[in-house]
């Protein structure tokens, strides 16, 4: 196979893409929208079933994207530069496994073609989690720790 043939993931940096190319590597999945908390100790981060205030769980997107920084200040904003620095993003981010040298997982739908195969192959967290709006005290979230999330779902195979 040329160079020409194979897909942009496999022949371009994460900053050599463009916009598009870049917006499309996101799987839908919704783990880097969870509320997450960093053990002092140990310095393990610890994801809940709380997500953030502007994140539709039906839908697994965020509801304002474009301006999510003016209502979520602690949004971070994902770049090539700052993906080496974020160790708390899912292990099955696209964005992640190609920084780390790694293929897309097979369910990801610029594999499939499908935008629904995260979901499909059960990756999503959709419909399984709680706003953060229903925390008078955000702390309380930690009640909702969810250490599956934390694993890393590359493999997972949506037939089983």
């Amino acid at each position: 196979m040329t160079a020409a043939a194979k897909p942009f993931w496999e022949t371009k940096t994460l900053s050599e893409m463009n916009r598009t190319e870049w917006e499309s590597l996101c799987d839908g999945c919704g783990l880097c929208c969870l509320v997450r908390f960093e053990d002092e100790d140990t310095g393990e981060v610890i994801p809940t079933r709380v997500h953030c205030k502007l994140f539709n769980p039906d839908s697994c997107t965020c509801t304002d994207y474009p301006n999510r920084k003016k209502y979520v200040p602690d949004c971070i904003k994902l770049t090539p530069h700052n993906i080496e620095a974020l160790e708390w993003m899912p292990k099955s981010c696209a964005y992640r496994r190609l920084h780390e040298g790694k293929n897309l997982p097979r369910w990801h739908p610029l594999i499939t073609g499908d935008p629904d195969s995260t979901h499909k192959a059960g990756v999503s967290i959709r419909g399984q989690t709680v706003s953060e709006t229903a925390f008078a005290d955000i702390e309380d979230a930690i009640d909702f720790m969810a250490m599956e999330w934390a694993e890393d779902r590359s493999d997972w195979d949506p037939k089983g």
